[in-house]
């Protein structure tokens, strides 16, 4: 019976070590996830973009 008494603080005392423990296992990643100078931007005149026009009937 004493322990349905304590719910809330075991619950928050649950909480607290959840969120230490998560907090200290995350690791920073070491690489970054995209390289800055492996991206190439080509940029073309000239050309149409293609467009796509999508038509039917509304459903009732």
């Amino acid at each position: 019976m004493n322990v349905l008494k304590n719910m809330e603080i075991i619950f928050v005392a649950s909480a607290v070590i959840l969120c230490a423990t998560g907090y200290a296992s995350a690791q920073v990643r070491a690489t970054p996830a995209i390289d800055a100078g492996s991206v190439k931007v080509v940029v073309v005149d000239g050309v149409k973009m293609p467009v796509v026009t999508i038509s039917a009937k509304r459903a009732h």
